[in-house]
C-alpha cells in the first residue's frame, strides 16, 4: 500500500508523524508503569514525568528544520527527566533525538556528540567501578546503549548518505562530460563531411560551371570547341558522382569502420589524371615530383590530393590559365607546392566563399602538418607540408 504524499521520505509531515509515534510510545509506556527507574523519598508525582515526554517528543518533530535546537530541547527534557527518577519512555526517544542530530545536523556536531558520549560512558565505569568494585564497570553500559550506540549508527547513516550524494553529483558530472564530448563528436564529424563534400562536389561543379558560362556568354561557337566544352562538362560531372557514392558508401559503411581506410579513397599518385582533367578544363599545370615517391599513410595520401585538388580548382577559378604543381618526397614528410599567376582569366568570375583555404588548412592541422596560401612575389602560392611518420 502507498503511503500518504504528506508523510513521504524528507517531508515535514514524516517529522510530525514521528514525533506523534514517539508521544504514543511514551504514553503507552507511562500507562504501564515504567517510571520511575530510580524513585526518590519523598516519591515524585509520576504525572511530572508527562512534561519531559512532551517536550522530547517537540524536538523529535523539530529534528530536520533545527537540529540543534531539537538537540538542545531533547538534552534539556532529558536531564529533567533524570531528576525526577528515569522514564523508559523518555530515555528511548531520547536516543532517537541523538541518531537525528549526528544524521541531520552540522559535522561538528555529531563529533562533539561522540566524544561526549563515549566520555560519559568511561566516567560512570569508572565512578561505578571507585563505588562497588569492578562490577560497577557496568553502570558505564547504560551511557553505551543510551549514547554510543545511537550516535555511532546516526554517524554511519550521515556518512552513506554523504557518499552516495557525492557519487550522484559524480554520476551527474560523468553524464555531462559524456554529453559534452557526444556533441564534440558530432561537431567533429559533422565538419569532416561538410570538407570531404567542398572537396568532392565543389572542385567538379566549378569545372561545369566555368565551361557552360563559357558555352553560354560566347554565341557562335564552331562545333568543336562547344564539344570540347561538353566533354570537359561530362567528365566532370560523372566523376564528382562516382566521388559522390563512393563518400555515401563510406558513410553508410558498418559502424566502427574507418572511412579514411576505405578502398575508394583517392592517392597522390592519381595527380595524372587529375591534371588532365584541369588541363581540359583549360589550365595548363607543369608538374614536378622530386625525392623518391613512396606509399604514404591513408590520411597522408588523401590529404595531400584534396589539398592539390583544390589548390588547382583555385587556380582555374581565380587564376590567369597557367599553374605549377610540386611534389616533394622528404625522409620525414610530403610537401606540396601550388602556384599561379594572380587574375586575368575571366575564370575569375566564379566567386568563393574561402571554404576551400578553411578545409585544406583543417587538413594539414588534424595531421600536425604546415599549411600556408598566400600572395608570394605577384603569385599565389599554397605550401602544405605533411609529415609520413617515417624517421629522417
Amino acid at each position: 500500500m502507498r503511503t500518504p504524499a504528506w508523510i513521504d521520505s524528507g517531508t515535514p509531515g514524516r517529522d510530525l508523524a514521528l514525533a506523534g509515534a514517539s508521544l504514543a510510545g511514551g504514553l503507552v509506556l507511562y500507562g504501564v508503569g515504567f517510571q520511575p527507574q530510580f524513585p526518590w523519598q519523598p516519591p515524585v508525582p509520576e504525572a511530572l514525568f508527562l512534561a519531559p515526554l512532551a517536550v522530547i517528543c517537540v524536538a523529535v518533530g523539530l529534528r530536520r528544520a533545527a537540529p540543534r535546537t531539537s538537540l538542545a530541547l531533547g538534552t534539556g527534557a532529558v536531564l529533567a527527566d533524570t531528576a525526577l527518577g528515569v522514564s523508559l519512555g523518555t530515555a528511548l526517544i531520547y536516543t532517537q533525538v541523538l541518531y537525528d542530530a549526528c544524521v541531520y545536523g552540522p559535522p561538528r556536531l555529531w563529533r562533539w556528540l561522540l566524544g561526549a558520549a563515549v566520555g560519559l560512558s568511561v566516567a560512570g565505569a569508572a565512578v561505578g567501578a571507585l563505588l562497588w568494585g569492578w562490577r560497577g564497570v557496568a553502570a558505564g553500559v547504560p551511557f553505551v546503549l543510551a549514547g554510543v550506540l545511537p550516535v555511532l549508527t546516526g554517524v554511519s547513516v550521515r556518512q552513506y548518505r554523504d557518499q552516495a550524494a557525492a557519487e550522484r553529483a559524480r554520476a551527474e558530472q560523468t553524464a555531462r562530460l559524456a554529453e559534452l564530448d557526444r556533441r564534440q563528436a558530432v561537431l567533429a564529424e559533422r565538419t569532416r563531411m561538410a570538407r570531404e563534400l567542398h572537396d568532392v562536389v565543389a572542385n567538379h561543379l566549378s569545372a561545369v560551371a566555368l565551361h557552360a558560362t563559357a558555352v553560354l556568354s560566347a554565341p557562335g561557337l564552331d562545333s568543336d570547341r562547344v564539344d570540347a566544352a561538353l566533354r570537359v562538362i561530362r567528365e566532370s560531372s560523372v566523376q564528382g558522382m562516382a566521388e559522390m557514392r563512393q563518400l555515401i558508401g563510406l558513410l553508410r559503411g558498418p559502424a566502427g569502420e574507418d572511412p579514411a581506410e576505405g578502398p575508394t579513397r583517392v592517392r597522390l599518385d592519381e595527380l595524372d589524371r587529375l591534371i588532365e582533367r584541369v588541363a581540359g578544363a583549360g589550365l595548363a599545370v607543369r608538374a614536378t615530383v622530386t625525392g623518391t615517391p613512396r606509399p604514404l599513410p591513408v590520411g597522408v595520401d588523401l590529404a595531400a590530393y584534396r589539398i592539390v585538388q583544390e589548390s588547382l580548382t583555385n587556380a582555374l577559378r581565380h587564376g590567369a590559365g597557367a599553374a605549377e604543381l610540386s611534389v616533394a618526397y622528404e625522409p620525414a614528410e610530403v610537401v606540396v607546392t601550388v602556384e599561379n599567376p594572380i587574375g586575368g582569366g575571366g575564370n575569375g568570375r566564379l566567386p568563393g566563399a574561402g571554404a576551400g583555404l578553411v578545409g585544406m588548412r583543417e587538413r594539414a592541422a588534424l595531421l600536425d602538418g604546415r599549411f600556408s596560401a598566400g600572395p608570394h612575389d605577384g603569385r599565389w602560392r599554397v605550401v602544405a607540408a605533411l609529415p609520413t611518420g617515417a624517421s629522417g
